[in-house]
């Protein structure tokens, strides 16, 4: 077992496998699971400065992706979710979801809040194609900001 899982943090070091690397702790972060992407981004990019797009779009490829799944995990949790009764403060975050619509995926990059915002969309059942362009909109902005900030606090 622990050649095994040698095997795979090796695989998974970076910088070798940096872009890789970040693209699956970028996904696994915009699941459910608490999991930040952003210091496997800054620690790429302070190994490798000149991947700085490339990091970002990758970063926000995964995480995109992850939040696809989260919205796939609400569409299909829809179902369940019908049985059982909801509070009043729910049912008003629902109503004002609704109202808002994909546009509210934009806050998708939020912590905490962003993952499971992107299930309730599914689970809304709101437009999936612009939900998806929200989603990377919000987490490209996202990492550039974030990374740039870093960049400029920590530039050596």
């Amino acid at each position: 077992m622990q050649a095994w899982l040698d095997s795979l943090l090796a695989l998974l070091a970076l910088p070798q496998f940096g872009l890789s690397t970040l693209f699956i702790v970028a996904f696994i972060s915009a699941t459910l699971l608490p999991v930040g992407s952003e210091p496997a981004l800054f620690g790429l990019l302070k190994l490798n400065p000149e991947l700085f797009w490339p990091a970002v779009l990758v970063a926000t490829a995964g995480n995109t992706l992850g939040g696809i799944v989260d919205w796939w995990i609400g569409y299909a949790a829809h179902q369940v979710a019908d049985k059982y009764s909801h509070s009043k403060h729910h049912m008003r975050v629902l109503t004002w979801l609704e109202r808002l619509g994909p546009k509210a995926c934009l806050l998708a990059w939020l912590p905490i809040v962003g993952d499971p915002l992107c299930a309730v969309a599914g689970w809304l059942r709101l437009s999936f194609w612009p939900c998806v362009v929200y989603m990377a909109i919000g987490k490209f902005a996202r990492y550039v900001t974030m990374t740039v900030a870093l960049l400029y606090i920590w530039p050596n």
